[in-house]
């Protein structure tokens, strides 16, 4: 069972806008080694762990995970919420405008739309694992 706290895990205040920072920003929400993912990974490679130990601590760190997404997810809202149309245009940001406008959408900072295809769930505990130490270690 989940418990959520109303708040985030550390405060984002940004107060001016800036699209082109949030355009690159966006994968580390649902980018191929972002948030979404992880959480994703964490709690789903979490059925094949033998050990009831080991399997609380990855259903404790895909929970973390989900807090991290909904800071990054709070960064991207606030870099782009109130932009002006000359601001949407000239930072480049008028494609993922167009089609989301300043929700926000899980995907690659190249406007790959995020997919499970960039995570892996094999069931060997071994091949998990190392795979998420591959990911956690490219976002360092």
């Amino acid at each position: 069972m989940f418990v959520y706290e109303k708040k985030l895990q550390y405060p984002v205040r940004i107060k001016n806008c800036n699209p082109r920072l949030a355009s690159v920003i966006i994968s580390q929400y649902g980018g191929p080694d972002g948030e979404l993912g992880a959480s994703l990974r964490y709690l789903s490679q979490r059925y094949a762990m033998p050990y009831p130990e080991l399997k609380g601590l990855l259903t404790d760190i895909g929970t973390e995970e989900l807090g991290h997404l909904e800071m990054v997810g709070t960064l991207v809202h606030q870099l782009t919420r109130n932009l002006n149309e000359e601001q949407i245009k000239t930072a480049g940001f008028d494609t993922y405008f167009v089609d989301h406008t300043t929700g926000v959408y899980p995907q690659f900072a190249s406007g790959y739309p995020w997919s499970a295809s960039t995570m892996q769930v094999t069931g060997d505990i071994i091949a998990d694992l190392t795979e998420d130490l591959a990911a956690d270690g490219a976002m360092a």
